[in-house]
Formats: structure tokens, C-alpha cells, sequence
């Protein structure tokens, strides 16, 4: 027999064992404080571990996993610099509440304040991790007994799939303790595809009366505007989403976080909101005689140039789990499955009755969506309007697109149409440089279709040597990599809000297409500098099972469709 099969089952086998009710992919770090769960992975084939490049790509790789599959996305990581690099991530996960459950390792109980390396148990003169980790976790704890394994886990997965994330801290020792005869996981397998649909649904809450009243006092025949936020699909929502869009004839809006939230290519679909955002949303917004805020909070990135039009606004209504950034007439704060179904029942009565304009009404035509008006370009390489626009023939029927912060991504959330079954992803939490290389793959593993991760040079040289994790286990994802040779954003405010005069943040010339050419020989990966060039690539790229790579070659000096840096935007 082999020495795994003569091994004792430990604490972490019961963790790995009930791991795998909402998981199959655990994406991690290892080191010496987290090898027994690695070990007991090793034991249970039914979980992939996936060992990432930084903790911090683990850490999204999680959050790509939980955003895009409903279930939980699961993090772990060792003590010391290993604990520290996930912060940045869980920040994200955190201000976005995804559910993402974090492992961390930690040193042996006995060897606390007695010289342990990376200590940080919190005696003095050493960082306390739990009360570091609470500050970006909804639920924190250090299991200081074996016996707690079953309480703590099952607390911190069930506060993670509320809206999380969660952390446990794991000493060693705790980790590696045998276990007794009869402890075994007691909980039945729950449903493994929706558990975060699972968890926030509950079709027994009712209505508010005052939000069925507003309703019901909506004239026939009166315009409706629906703008959805990502709660939409962190519940799964869609479907309840559209049966009220259907019922109230309503006009779509999405947050610049939340374009997957409702077909783009649909009739009713009118465009973003914010400071991505398309100049007709305030008009739109201010004509309406209900706007119905559908888990969108609205902060201040999603309802730039709203706030005139929503104070115009006779009946604006909230429904979702967060406190609304907006005066609001009414507001249904809770699941917001169980919320939508509430309203198309009131809209469509008992007696399945129209009380309020219907779905009977004629499907209006799609029309183009106005965008911001950019200030013409000079400098070299290829433009971004025409560059998203030949992503966006590319892209499949369901294939995923995960965007990175900065220049690049507000071109994307303006102009992208987001293909009829796929997924769109960006960090607007914290608006972390790099997430989109780690969020891409645990998006492409955890649906196990083709993802498009859309970056630029400055994500890439933070976090985007993940691209190795993508080689390692050829996950479907192709990267593109727009290169200016800069931090384009922060070269544009030096020009629109400073002199101009001088950049801290332009940089030499690059080569990364040839550069992760040469790094990875079975990659393929090309460099474009021209638009035909471009859409050759992307063409090539489409028949690649594993993952692909290409650079394309553009101007810092572009100003992007980014509503602070324009005049009269939303004019």
C-alpha cells in the first residue's frame, strides 16, 4: 500500500471533504503552513487544486470562479508574506460581496509569541491576523481546536455565500490532527449550481406595502426605466429580471459592472450607466414616471450624471440586499429573486391581469446606443473604438469576456456588446490593477468555456505572468493585452487635470507578445500593430483549445470613453 493510503484522515481531509459540496477547483499558493490541506487534496480527486503565480491571482482566480459559476470560490494560502498578498484581492471580493472563502495557514499554537516564523498571532510586537483579516471578511476566526473544525467551517461558509468573503485561519497543528472515529462531514450535498442563488433566495418575503403602492399608481401607458446592478447576477436573476422588464415595457440599463445582467442584444437594452457610461441614461432616467433600481446601489462610479434625473424622477424603487447610494420613494431590501417575483406579481395582478403597462405592448427596434464623444487621436497604433469593435465579432455565443481597470476597460464597458450567454466581469470594488488575469482563468475553469481577458500593459506587468497558471492547466482564455507603453489613465488625468507638461508614467518600449512568446514556446501568441493585423489574430485565436495570447499595439495618448475626462458628457 501506499504511504497516502496508510495515512491517518487528518482535520484536513475534513475540510477538503466539505469543501467539495460547493466547489471543484481550490486555487492556492502552498507553503509550509498550508501543505497539510494540499495534502489531503492530493487524497480527493473530485477538487482540482490550482497553484497560482501570487496570492493575489489566487485570490481572483476565486472570485472569477464564485462570480461567474454561483458557487463559492475557494482561496488558500500559507501564514506570513503568503497571508499578506491576499488582502488586495479579498478587498475586491469583500466591496463587491463575493462569496469567496479564504484558507490561510498558520504557525503552530504552541510556538505563538515564542519566536515562530511568521507569527501573527497578535502578542505583542506581532500583527494580529485576525483582526486584520476582519477587516476585509465578513466572518473571521482562528480554529484553535479540532473539534471546532465542523462549527467554523460551516459558519464561514455560510457567512461567505451570504455576500462574503470569509477567512479561517489554520495552525498548522490543527491541521494535521488525526481524526477520532466517527468524525465525518454530516451535511447533505447541496445543490452544486447556484449555491449562492440558493442562499440569498426566498420567495415567502413579500412586498413592502409602499413599494406596491408606488406601482400601483403608475399611470397606463407611462415609461418605465429598469437600471440593473451586479446583485442581478450574483442571485441569478435574469430570468426574473426580463419577466418584469416584459410586464412594465421597460427600458434597460445596466452599471458599468453589470452588462451581462441583461441581453445586450435585446430591443429594450439602452446602454450603461456612469462614468463608462452612454449620454442617454439621464435623459431617459428624467422622462420616465418610474426608474426601478434592480440590485443596483448605484456608488458613485455607476450614477454619474444620474443624479439630477433620479431627483425628477416621481417614483424611484429599490429592490436588492445593500443600502441604496440614492434617495429612494421605496425600497424592497432583501433576495432579490424573491423581490422581482413580488413585482411582476403586482404588476400582472392575481389574475395574471396587466395593472400596469404589459408585455403586450409592440418590441420596439434596436436602435445604436449614443456614446461619448472622444477627442480625435494622432499617436501610433490601433484606435480603441475599432479595436473592441473586432473583439466583439469574435466572440462567441457564450464565451465570457473579464475586464481590467484603467483606460482599457472603460473602452470595453462603453463599447463591447457582451455576447448572448457569456459573462462579463471587471473589478469596480476596489478597481484593482491585474484582477482580470486571475479572474479570467477561475471564470474559464470554473465554466470550463472560452474566456476573454482584456487588459492593459500596466495590468499585465502587476499580475499577469497568471498566464503560466493558464499554461500549466490550458485553460480556455485568450489574453489581450493592449500596450501603450504606459499607465495610460494616469497619463491622461496628468494631460486633462495637470499640466501635461510631464508624465511619471509613460515607459520604454515593450515587446510582450514576443516577450510571453519566448517565456512560453507552446503558447501561441501574436503582436498586432495594425487593425487588420488585429482581427487576424483574434480570428487564429478562435480555433485554440488551451489558452492564446495576443498584444496589440496602441496610443497613451488616446483618451478614452471615460465621462471625467470629457466636457459636457452627459450633456
Amino acid at each position: 500500500m501506499t504511504q497516502s493510503e496508510h495515512a491517518a484522515r487528518t482535520v484536513a481531509d475534513l475540510i477538503v471533504e466539505r469543501l467539495a459540496i460547493h466547489a471543484d477547483h481550490v486555487f492556492g499558493v502552498g507553503g509550509a503552513n498550508i501543505e497539510d490541506v494540499y495534502d489531503a487534496l492530493h487524497r480527493h480527486p473530485e477538487l482540482t487544486g490550482v497553484i497560482a503565480k501570487h496570492e493575489f491571482g489566487a485570490a481572483t482566480m476565486a472570485d472569477g470562479y464564485a462570480r461567474v459559476t454561483n458557487r463559492l470560490g475557494v482561496v488558500v494560502a500559507t501564514s506570513g508574506g503568503g497571508a499578506m498578498n491576499l488582502l488586495a484581492a479579498l478587498a475586491e471580493s469583500f466591496d463587491s460581496r463575493v462569496p469567496v472563502l479564504a484558507l490561510v495557514g498558520q504557525p503552530p499554537l504552541g510556538l505563538e509569541g515564542r519566536g515562530a516564523f511568521q507569527d501573527t498571532s497578535g502578542v505583542p510586537g506581532r500583527i494580529d491576523a485576525e483582526q486584520l483579516f476582519a477587516q476585509v471578511a465578513r466572518y473571521c476566526v482562528k480554529v484553535r481546536r479540532p473539534q471546532d473544525i465542523l462549527l467554523e467551517l460551516d459558519r464561514a461558509i455560510a457567512a461567505a455565500l451570504a455576500g462574503g468573503p470569509a477567512v479561517l485561519l489554520l495552525p498548522k497543528d490543527v491541521q494535521a490532527t488525526p481524526l477520532v472515529e466517527g468524525d465525518e462531514v454530516t451535511a447533505e450535498p447541496q445543490d452544486r449550481g447556484s449555491d449562492t442563488a440558493a442562499a440569498q433566495s426566498d420567495d415567502r418575503a413579500p412586498l413592502p406595502d409602499d413599494v406596491v403602492d408606488l406601482l400601483a399608481s403608475l399611470p397606463q401607458g407611462s415609461s418605465a426605466v429598469v437600471i440593473a446592478g451586479p446583485e442581478v447576477a450574483a442571485a441569478d436573476a435574469r430570468a426574473e429580471l426580463a419577466t418584469v422588464v416584459r410586464a412594465l415595457e421597460a427600458t434597460v440599463l445596466v452599471t458599468p459592472d453589470a452588462k451581462d445582467a441583461y441581453s445586450n442584444a435585446d430591443p429594450r437594452f439602452a446602454g450603461v450607466v456612469g462614468v463608462m457610461g452612454h449620454p442617454n441614461a439621464a435623459r431617459l432616467v428624467s422622462e420616465a414616471e418610474l426608474c426601478l433600481l434592480v440590485g443596483a446601489p448605484l456608488s458613485l462610479t455607476a450614477r454619474a450624471g444620474l443624479d439630477a434625473a433620479l431627483a425628477v424622477c416621481p417614483r424611484v424603487v429599490y429592490l436588492g440586499i445593500e443600502q441604496p447610494f440614492v434617495p429612494v420613494h421605496a425600497e424592497a431590501r432583501g433576495p432579490l429573486v424573491a423581490a422581482l417575483r413580488g413585482v411582476a406579481n403586482s404588476i400582472h395582478g392575481p389574475e395574471g391581469a396587466h395593472l400596469v403597462p404589459g408585455s403586450a405592448g409592440a418590441q420596439p427596434d434596436r436602435l445604436p446606443l449614443p456614446e461619448l464623444p472622444v477627442p480625435p487621436a494622432s499617436g501610433p497604433g490601433v484606435r480603441y473604438r475599432p479595436a473592441v469593435a473586432a473583439i466583439e465579432a469574435a466572440l462567441d455565443p457564450g464565451t465570457d469576456v473579464v475586464a481590467d481597470a484603467g483606460n482599457t476597460g472603460a473602452a470595453v464597458v462603453h463599447h463591447l456588446g457582451i455576447p448572448e450567454g457569456g459573462r462579463f466581469l471587471i473589478a469596480l470594488g476596489m478597481g484593482g490593477m491585474g484582477y482580470a488575469f486571475g479572474a479570467g482563468i477561475g471564470c474559464a475553469l470554473g465554466r470550463g468555456r472560452r474566456t476573454v481577458v482584456i487588459a492593459g500593459d500596466g495590468a499585465y506587468f502587476m499580475h499577469g505572468h497568471e498566464v503560466h497558471t493558464a499554461v500549466e492547466y490550458q485553460a480556455p482564455v485568450t489574453f489581450i493585452v493592449f500596450n501603450n507603453n504606459a499607465h495610460a489613465m494616469c497619463v491622461t488625468r496628468e494631460q486633462v487635470f495637470y499640466s501635461g507638461e510631464y508624465s511619471f508614467n509613460r515607459f520604454r518600449a515593450s515587446e510582450i507578445g514576443a516577450g510571453v512568446a519566448a517565456l512560453f514556446p507552446e503558447l501561441p501568441a501574436w503582436t498586432a500593430r495594425t487593425l487588420p493585423e488585429f482581427e487576424q489574430a483574434l480570428d487564429k485565436s478562435r480555433a485554440i483549445p488551451g489558452p492564446a495570447f495576443i498584444e496589440l499595439q496602441c496610443d497613451p495618448d488616446e483618451i478614452p470613453p471615460f465621462a471625467p475626462f470629457l466636457k459636457e458628457s452627459f450633456a
